[in-house]
C-alpha cells in the first residue's frame, strides 16, 4: 500500500527530519538515504521498520534542517609546550628567580592549544528514534485511510460476484431440465421409433445430473466469499490471506464454467471472473 509520513525533532542539538514513502510490494524491502551520522545505524532502523511494516517498498531520507552541533575540538602542540616550559626554566636558572612553570601560565601562550572541528560521531538509535517512530505512524495512519477505501471497494466486487454466483444457482435447476430433455431427444432420434428403455435412460440422465452439479462449488464458492468479507473487516494484514482465497474462488469458478454447458451461466462466470480479476488486482496493494 502507498503511504506518506514525514517527522522531524531535535536530536544532538540539531534538528532531524525523516521523510518515509511506501509503495506496494509482495514482501518488505527498504531503502535509506542517510546523513553519514546515521549511516551506522540503517540495519537497527530497518529492525524498527519491521516492527510495524510487514510489507511494501520503504524508502526512508534523514537530512538535517538544522545541523547538529559538534563541539570543537581541543588539541596540544606538545612541541610547542616543551619549548616554552624548557625556556622559563633556563631564565629562571640564568637569573636565579623563584618559582615554579605553571600550567594555567603554558596553556596561554600561542600555539600551545588550538581548537578545531570535531569528527562526526555516529548517532544512536536512542536519540533518532522517536523521530523515525512519528514519520512511520504518519506513514500507518495514511495507509489506514487508503486501506478502508480499498476494502469498500473489494466488498462491492465481493457483491458483485455473489450477485452472479445467486444467478447461477438459480438457472442450475432450469438446466438440468434441458439436459435432460435434450438427452431424451437425442436417444429418441437414434432408436429411430424403436421403444426406449427407460431404466437406462434414467440411468444416464442420473450419471449427467452428477456430472454437472454445480452445488458444491457454489457452497465453497460462498465460503471463499464469506471468508474474504471476514478478513476485510480485521485489523492484521490480511493480503496474503485475500490473495489465497482469490486463488480459491478463481478455482471453483472455473469449474462451474467447465460443467456449465449453458450460455446463460457462461455469461454469469464471464461477469464473475471479470470482477474476480479487479478484486485480485486490488488485493495486490493491501499488507
Amino acid at each position: 500500500m502507498t503511504g506518506f509520513g514525514i517527522a522531524e525533532g531535535p536530536v544532538r542539538g540539531g534538528r532531524l527530519q525523516v521523510e518515509i514513502r511506501t509503495v506496494n510490494h509482495k514482501h518488505l524491502s527498504t531503502q535509506f538515504r542517510l546523513p553519514g551520522e546515521l549511516q551506522l545505524l540503517e540495519a537497527e532502523l530497518r529492525e524498527l521498520l519491521r516492527e510495524r511494516l510487514e510489507r511494501g517498498h520503504v524508502a526512508v531520507t534523514a537530512r538535517w534542517q538544522e545541523a547538529a552541533e559538534h563541539p570543537p575540538a581541543v588539541q596540544v602542540n606538545l612541541e610547542r609546550a616543551r619549548e616554552i616550559v624548557g625556556a622559563l626554566r633556563e631564565l629562571k636558572t640564568a637569573l636565579s628567580l623563584p618559582g615554579e612553570v605553571e600550567l594555567s601560565f603554558v596553556a596561554r601562550q600561542p600555539e600551545v592549544l588550538a581548537f578545531g572541528v570535531s569528527e562526526k560521531t555516529p548517532a544512536t538509535l536512542a536519540e533518532v528514534q522517536p523521530v523515525v517512530r512519528a514519520a512511520v505512524e504518519a506513514v500507518l495512519v495514511m495507509r489506514e485511510r487508503e486501506g478502508q477505501a480499498l476494502a469498500a471497494e473489494l466488498g462491492r466486487q465481493l457483491d458483485l460476484i455473489s450477485a452472479h454466483a445467486e444467478q447461477v444457482a438459480a438457472r442450475a435447476p432450469h438446466r438440468m431440465v434441458a439436459e435432460r430433455d435434450r438427452l431424451r431427444k437425442t436417444v429418441a432420434e437414434l432408436l429411430d421409433g424403436r421403444p426406449m428403455d427407460e431404466n437406462r435412460l434414467a440411468q444416464e440422465i442420473a450419471l449427467l445430473a452428477d456430472r454437472l452439479d454445480i452445488s458444491e462449488e457454489l457452497i465453497r464458492l460462498d465460503t471463499h466469499v464469506a471468508a474474504c468479507r471476514g478478513a476485510l473487516g480485521e485489523q492484521a494484514a490480511v493480503g496474503r490471506r485475500l490473495g489465497f482465497l482469490g486463488q480459491e474462488m478463481l478455482r471453483e469458478i472455473n469449474t462451474i464454467g467447465s460443467k456449465a454447458n449453458d450460455a446463460p451461466i457462461a455469461q454469469a462466470v464471464i461477469a464473475m471472473k471479470g470482477e474476480l480479476e479487479k478484486f485480485r488486482e486490488q488485493v495486490e496493494n493491501i499488507e
